[in-house]
């Protein structure tokens, strides 16, 4: 509004508004976007009914440890008592097994408390089914049945796996988002690799003769999983510059890179001894059937010519 001035008169004049005055009283302030409500990447993506976690992060992670070394330890005991000739290499494998079989679960676990409630079919069984919840909006009806539970999502819930999750979504927000990879990669794992886990691990307990090609189709299955994990989010960012993981050193390098390399290392590693073992054992059992096809046609032979002679004498 222009501003008027008094005369000597006593009666006020009102300049008229120049181009310049009215054109700031005409302009508006641009909107600001507004501030996000969650600390996740990409800026902005949205995770509904999103709530803090209670907990700080030295106990939710002292709380897993500590699960999982009490599951992994008693179930290595366990073995060693039912198998007293095991040794090492084969209880740190066993133990390894029991470790992903159990880093997979968390209420989808019911479905396989019968055999053990470990990792892939708990820690990703949980996110999977609280996932479920969210979809049930965005896919027709009658196929959410396909998922195992309908609960709570986790991006709301303060129960400890879902408050677990919240952290390690900070390096992978498709966790909170109800990526659709997501929930197809964690369901195979979770229904498949889950068990297989654990067939693993019995195996190799009891020394089974079938452990090494139950261990090669673990192993191949860790390494695509882990290939297409990493390879769907990179190249996600390479080609549109969306990154789902926060910038800050412990989030990329230790979350997202630490905490899944472990599954890419080892198993390849399995795989390579599995494989040289299988190797090495066809090879001894091809040179034996060598040896006793040739013992069987000496053998053959000598019968033949043995009946020759007595033929031969009978003749005479």
């Amino acid at each position: 509004m222009t501003k008027g001035y008094p005369t000597m008169s006593g009666r006020w004049w009102w300049p008229l508004a120049s181009s310049d005055e009215e054109g700031a009283e005409n302009m508006t302030m641009p909107a600001l976007p507004p501030e996000p409500t969650h600390p996740y990447y990409p800026l902005g993506v949205g995770i509904p009914a999103y709530a803090a976690n209670e907990a700080p992060v030295p106990v939710l992670l002292a709380a897993l440890a500590g699960t999982l070394s009490f599951a992994v330890l008693s179930a290595a005991l366990v073995a060693r008592k039912l198998n007293p000739r095991l040794g090492a290499s084969g209880l740190a494998v066993f133990c390894w097994f029991m470790m992903s079989e159990m880093t997979y679960p968390t209420r989808a676990s019911a479905l396989l408390i019968s055999t053990y409630t470990c990792l892939h079919c708990v820690f990703e069984g949980v996110w999977i089914s609280s996932s479920a919840s969210r979809l049930d909006s965005m896919i027709p009806e009658g196929v959410s049945s396909y998922f195992v539970l309908n609960h709570a999502t986790v991006a709301s819930s303060q129960s400890l796996l879902a408050q677990l999750w919240k952290e390690y979504a900070l390096s992978d927000s498709r966790y909170l988002t109800s990526d659709f990879f997501m929930l197809s990669v964690e369901s195979i794992t979770v229904f498949f690799w889950g068990p297989l886990c654990l067939a693993n691990a019995i195996a190799t307990a009891r020394n089974s003769p079938s452990r090494y090609a139950l261990r090669i189709i673990a192993c191949v299955a860790h390494l695509c999983g882990v290939a297409l994990y990493y390879a769907t989010s990179q190249c996600e960012f390479y080609f549109t510059g969306r990154s789902h993981s926060r910038p800050e050193f412990v989030y990329f390098w230790v979350y997202y890179v630490g905490f899944n390399l472990p599954w890419a290392i080892l198993p390849a590693f399995l795989l390579w001894d599995s494989v040289k073992t299988v190797t090495r054992a066809m090879r001894a059992l091809d040179k034996a059937e060598v040896t006793l096809n040739s013992h069987r046609a000496q053998t053959q032979s000598n019968v033949v010519g043995g009946r020759g002679q007595l033929e031969s004498k009978k003749t005479k």
